[in-house]
């Protein structure tokens, strides 16, 4: 299944230390790498000589940059934005630096207790200003589902890509957070569908928001990917565990003979597993 999309994934849940994040994917046959943050520094907080300097080790490696996991529009709708904006100004530059168009971002976290529609005008001034800026600069903004921003639902995930879709605004399916926000993956899927560019491969269960491996949870992963093969998507499947802290994560160690791993290392590796398993 998906044979012409490749796998990628947040390292750093695997270890801070990138060389510890790169010796696991390549003992796992995985060539790319969703950059979120090495060394224990976010990516957006990189220098430019520091990310030419990461740059250099990765291509060393044969690991290739799928995208940015940046922290755009991951601050309260109601923060200061000139501050946020020039951060996304040095994520824009380390995209370049790093050699890939993708760059991952959100839509603002709403004041709890408040409806989001309230918030809509400002969401869209904002992200008006941001796409008109990746237009510029010839980047991919990728809107993710993430709970508790504006769009964290399909409902208004879509009024997002009804309004500024298009070549540098496109959406990235993350299975587990529409779980987490008690949304029908396979309603989201065929709502979005025209407008996905990139997967997130987590799962979750609907009962308590558990993230599990993929395939175990409540997203219907597999049916999904199934349907995305049939139109024809090539992009990325990007590996995002969250599986460190989940409570069955030791019982899920298969292989007795493997060499000993963290929490982080096995917490990826499965994650990794567990999606071969249904492309396969």
């Amino acid at each position: 299944m998906l044979k012409n999309s490749k796998i990628s994934g947040f390292a750093d849940e695997i270890n801070e230390d990138i060389t510890v994040q790169v010796k696991l994917l390549k003992e796992l046959g995985i060539s790319h790498i969703e950059l979120r943050s090495a060394n224990g520094k976010n990516i957006s907080d990189f220098t430019p000589e520091e990310a030419k300097e990461l740059k250099d080790y990765l291509s060393d490696n044969q690991i290739q940059v799928s995208a940015i996991g940046s922290p755009v529009g991951k601050i309260q709708i109601t923060d200061d934005f000139e501050p946020h904006f020039k951060t996304y100004q040095r994520v824009v530059e380390i995209a370049k630096i790093m050699e890939t168009p993708y760059i991952r971002m959100f839509s603002f976290f709403m004041p709890e207790g408040e409806e989001p529609e309230i918030y809509r005008g400002e969401v869209f001034e904002r992200l008006q200003r941001l796409i008109a800026y990746a237009g510029k600069q010839g980047v991919v903004l990728l809107h993710e589902n993430e709970k508790d921003i504006y769009g964290d639902n399909a409902v208004r995930c879509l009024q997002l890509f009804e309004k500024f879709y298009g070549d540098h605004f496109k959406c990235t399916f993350d299975f587990a957070n529409f779980v987490q926000c008690r949304q029908d993956t396979i309603k989201a899927y065929e709502m979005l569908e025209p407008y996905i560019e990139y997967v997130h491969i987590k799962d979750a269960l609907f009962e308590n928001g558990e993230v599990t491996p993929a395939g175990e949870g409540d997203g219907k992963v597999g049916e999904i990917l199934a349907k995305l093969e049939a139109k024809g998507y090539s992009g990325f499947l990007s590996l995002e565990p969250h599986l460190a802290e989940f409570a069955a994560l030791k019982s899920l160690e298969k292989n007795a003979d493997k060499r000993a791993m963290t929490d982080g290392e096995l917490a990826f590796t499965i994650a990794y597993e567990a999606l071969r398993k249904i492309l396969d």
